[in-house]
């Protein structure tokens, strides 16, 4: 098993942090507490569902949990451009990473679900 700071979603949630922590802090004061500190909060929560997926023998609980708080991240960045508080740039910078994190735990959470469904030699069914 891999460290989790190895990972190709760990190192693409890592950036979506280091964008989010950016977009954040160039937010107008009355929103930033709001929605800013809600997609930073999100952000950071995502790096911690990477490592306890990585280290869990029960992967897809905290990868449906990691999934539903990119949806959250993506609501409010839509919102946050909506209002003209991140320009379209970024949010498409933000939105590019998000939905690269998405793709690999949706990947991540097929190939963990598929291990106990393979035959353990190979060929047709189960060798018990």
């Amino acid at each position: 098993m891999a460290t989790h700071t190895q990972l190709p979603i760990y190192k693409a949630a890592y950036n979506l942090l280091d964008v989010v922590m950016d977009l954040v802090k160039n937010m107008p004061r009355d929103f930033k507490r709001l929605i800013g500190e809600e997609i930073a909060k999100e952000s950071s929560a995502i790096m911690i569902l990477v490592f306890r997926a990585n280290v869990a023998q029960e992967k897809e609980p905290y990868l449906l949990k990691l999934i539903e708080r990119l949806q959250v991240i993506d609501l409010m960045l839509r919102l946050s451009m909506d209002k003209r508080l991140i320009s379209r740039p970024a949010y498409a910078k933000a939105i590019e990473l998000s939905t690269n994190i998405g793709k690999q735990a949706n990947g991540w959470r097929r190939a963990a679900g598929n291990t106990a469904a393979r035959p353990l030699h190979g060929g047709h069914g189960r060798h018990d």
